[in-house]
């Protein structure tokens, strides 16, 4: 018996004896009778019994796909071909707009000079018997929020793979992303016609740098420039792609070169779906051939049960591989009714329930995004249960306000096509309803869906509007970058009056900067970069403070008394400041105690090294004292505020700043170059590999020390150089740093 026929035997008994289905001895003495054929769905997928069998078959015939992956892997260019030959498109357009036009999916002009998708956009084609809505994210990390609320509504997702890159940065991002909301997915390794391609190494990449249990179920029929087709593993049949577009396929026989690799690597597929499914492992032990119908069954089912990723092969760019693909979307990812949703019941205390795919159940749709139309707001929906339609009354479940539908559209990029009625399953925008992203509509009940999870900013820049008279404009455009991106903050220096936005990087800031001058007009002039740095403390300070105050009428008086500590990184209360109250008997009338925690977060909003943010750091009240006349909210708030100061000085205070992950790809030649630069910017090499003729470094640097990175990238490698990069976290800058961004502070406050 094989390594691997022998693992998947004693998974199998052990499973058996756990389950009580056999008695261990029976079990020893009979390993074929441990099967069970019955295919359990885990958490989070199941068929739903109170969806009518009519229901259920009309779901079916849905797929609510996403297309995420690194920058440059090519989903724009994967999508245009999808929309291509679904017939949504007449002819096929490139990324960049070199021929005038531009690819479908790119609408905004500044995706089409940068050649990056900036938005997500949302589209919708029909492949054979079923409907597919798909949402086209970017790639680039300053757009992350963009796949997590596209991810956070559907119900599957392509992940993309370059066949030369392999597994980059943000492929981790994207990843990590969909797995938090367990998301299955296929994975396409794309751009099999360039020089260097090797799939083989994206798949060897993929189950040890994401942990996926990935195996092709197609090989590629020639690399690089020698690539026509693929050989589908499931069936073991040739497919060639010819026409001018690539939109005639011929099923061919396995070329005669590739039929022991062809044998080899469906071996390999029935192997490693054998290790996540009964009924193709019991085939697998007994040495039975398994047909194409029943591998194709069980790829399905693992793929649901999130245990097995298929990889399919192709060049989108090429027009190759690109209908497999679709055939594998409709094969293998759910339909809207596989799939278990979640909502919050309000009247409940936010009790969990799942919520059936029920097109004639309640509505309950959520609002995912939010664009601002020439037609007033655009919002986009999910709908998860129920129906909507034009004219409907909804319920916005977040502001208890009822909002009349007055408009309902199916998106294609940047065209809408009004329609009269969306049920459950389908994702939709309407017109002119006044919404946050996340919100939930319902038809009545108190339903909500759970919120999309939005990270924190890590660049902050000065913004100001160089004519006066500009200013409601300017007011305006940011009043509707914050509504539609939530990754986008806008706040105001206190000291000095300026206008801050912050963003997760300088591409991000650097669009919306570019957008106010298209879009409104608005030329801006921008102050220099502004990292987020935090404060934190590294020990434990007691204070005991007394606010008194007396003047001709009632006084201030105030007494708070304990300690703060550090809380760790990996401590469940890490965060910003967290108070414990403490307090025994009334010495502290219970009206005070809320007033003592304001100030504590308060005081906690600005450090005293450098004014940032003060986080992971625990405040505990164990006494007080507390006047008959005297005592007052303010008179609290004041000696938290205070009490605080003083023993944050004492409690070894510290600077964190933001670390970013940063991946180099560059010619081998320069590889020394590069290494030298990065460690001169305080970077920490985590990991480098040749791959082709090139070399990629992994590196976390301080994002303080990574402004202009790109022009010096370019300069080193004489523009053969590229590079990518995402938050991390934050970490504790050296002693010389500190003391150096300490004195900065200070000289900045006295200027002022």
């Amino acid at each position: 018996m094989s390594r691997v026929a022998y693992s998947v035997a004693q998974r199998f008994l052990s499973t058996a004896v756990s389950r009580n289905r056999l008695n261990p001895f029976v079990a020893a003495i009979n390993t074929s009778t441990c099967f069970n054929k019955a295919f359990e769905l885990p958490r989070g997928f199941s068929t739903l019994p109170d969806v009518t069998p009519e229901e259920k078959e009309s779901l079916s015939k849905i797929r609510n796909i996403g297309i995420s992956a690194h920058i440059d892997s090519g989903k724009t260019t994967l999508t245009e071909r999808i929309l291509y030959y679904t017939g949504r498109i007449r002819d096929i357009h490139e990324v960049r707009g070199r021929d005038g036009v531009g690819a479908k999916m790119d609408s905004m002009d500044l995706e089409r000079e940068k050649g990056i998708t900036i938005q997500s956009a949302a589209t919708y084609c029909s492949w054979k018997d079923k409907n597919i809505n798909i949402i086209d994210t970017p790639g680039h990390v300053d757009f992350t929020i963009e796949v997590e609320r596209a991810l956070r509504v559907l119900d599957g997702a392509v992940l993309v793979l370059c066949s030369v890159g392999g597994v980059q940065s943000q492929s981790i991002t994207v990843d990590r992303q969909m797995k938090r909301y367990s998301v299955p997915r296929l994975v396409f390794v794309n751009k099999c016609d360039r020089a260097g391609a090797n799939p083989w190494r994206c798949i060897d990449m993929a189950r040890d740098k994401l942990k996926l249990n990935a195996a092709a179920v197609q090989i590629p029929i020639g690399l690089e420039d020698q690539h026509q087709g693929v050989v589908d593993l499931v069936m073991m049949r040739g497919i060639n792609f010819s026409g001018e577009k690539g939109e005639k396929i011929h099923e061919v026989p396995i070329p005669s070169y590739l039929q022991a690799e062809a044998e080899a690597k469906r071996q390999a597929l029935v192997e490693a779906v054998s290790e996540v499914d009964d009924e193709i492992a019991e085939l697998f032990l007994n040495e039975q051939p398994v047909d194409g119908p029943t591998l194709k069954a069980a790829i399905r089912r693992a793929v649901l049960a999130l245990k097995f990723q298929p990889v399919f092969m192709g060049s989108a760019y090429k027009n190759k591989g690109v209908q497999l693909l679709l055939d594998g979307v409709l094969d293998y990812l759910p339909s809207p009714t596989e799939v278990v949703n979640t909502a919050l019941d309000l009247k409940k205390d936010e009790e969990v329930f799942n919520l059936p795919c029920k097109p004639s159940g309640p509505l309950v749709a959520l609002a995912f995004k939010l664009e601002e139309g020439k037609f007033g707001q655009l919002t986009y929906m999910r709908l998860y249960s129920g129906t909507l339609k034009k004219s409907d009354i909804i319920t916005n479940q977040n502001t208890g306000k009822r909002v009349k539908v007055p408009r309902l559209v199916r998106m294609h990029a940047n065209e809408m096509e009004d329609i009269e009625v969306a049920r459950a399953g389908d994702i939709v925008a309407i017109f002119g309803v006044e919404c946050a992203s996340g919100d939930t509509f319902t038809s009545g009940p108190a339903y909500a869906m759970t919120s999309i999870r939005v990270p924190e900013p890590v660049m902050s820049l000065a913004l100001t509007p160089k004519v006066a008279e500009q200013l409601s404009t300017f007011a305006k455009a940011l009043a509707r970058f914050q509504k539609e991106d939530p990754t986008f903050r806008v706040t105001t220096d206190t000291e000095s009056g300026e206008m801050i936005i912050s963003g997760m990087g300088e591409l991000h800031l650097e669009v919306y900067v570019e957008r106010m001058r298209r879009e409104y007009k608005v030329e801006c002039e921008v102050g220099k970069p502004k990292v987020n740095f935090r404060e934190t403390i590294q020990g434990r300070a007691e204070f005991n403070y007394l606010h008194k105050k007396q003047s001709g009428g009632s006084g201030q008086f105030g007494k708070v008394v304990g300690y703060i500590e550090a809380v760790p990184e990996d401590d469940e209360d890490a965060g910003d400041i967290v108070f414990d109250n403490q307090l025994i008997g009334n010495n502290v009338p219970p009206e005070f105690h809320s007033a003592i925690e304001k100030g504590f977060q308060e005081a906690g909003n600005s450090g005293s090294l450098i004014g940032a943010p003060v986080q992971n750091c625990r405040v505990v009240l164990q006494d007080g004292a507390a006047h008959a006349v005297d005592s007052s909210e303010l008179a609290f708030r004041i000696a938290s505020i205070q009490a605080f100061r003083q023993a944050y000085h004492n409690a070894n205070p510290t600077i964190l700043e933001p670390i970013m992950r940063v991946e180099v790809i560059v010619p081998q030649e320069f590889q020394g170059t590069i290494m030298s630069d990065l460690n001169r910017r305080r970077g920490m090499i985590v990991d480098s590999y040749v791959t082709g003729d090139d070399c990629v470094i992994q590196a976390d640097v301080p994002l303080n020390n990574m402004f202009g990175y790109s022009t010096s990238l370019r300069s080193n490698t004489q523009g053969k150089g590229e590079f990518s990069m995402e938050y991390d976290s934050h970490a504790k800058v050296p002693l010389d740093v500190q003391n150096e961004l300490v004195a900065s502070h200070a000289k900045a406050s006295q200027a002022k």
